[in-house]
């Protein structure tokens, strides 16, 4: 009887210097949407894994400030000078609160990850 399944192909190749390197992959190719999924997960991972920073800080801080600014002169009916001494006010207040929040939520996240391993 003729043989009608294809023979398996070896699992390892070897190169000219005698090393063996393995296949990789060899399921099927995943879809478009779990490459994304996955691509997303190992974003967040590197995102929650990089400790914080000032420079990151003094970013949101900026923002947050500007769109406090901006809801106070529009809210204020005008009044410049108390919108602008608001968010610097704002802003000096949430560049340190902001860092150290962050430092607290990346340290109890480290610790969380050690305890797993």
């Amino acid at each position: 009887m003729a043989q009608t399944k294809r023979k398996r192909r070896s699992k390892h190749r070897g190169t000219a210097a005698g090393t063996i390197e393995a296949r990789g992959r060899t399921g099927r190719p995943p879809t478009a949407e779990e490459r994304k999924k996955q691509a997303r997960l190992d974003a967040r991972e590197r995102r929650l894994n990089t400790p914080p920073t000032w420079d990151g800080a003094l970013k949101r801080a900026g923002l947050a400030a500007a769109l406090m600014f901006v809801f106070l002169l529009v809210t204020s009916k005008g009044n410049i000078a108390a919108s602008v001494l608001f968010a610097v006010f704002a802003f000096a207040l949430y560049v340190p609160s902001g860092y150290y929040l962050e430092r607290f939520l990346y340290r109890r996240r480290q610790r969380k990850k050690a305890e797993l391993r």
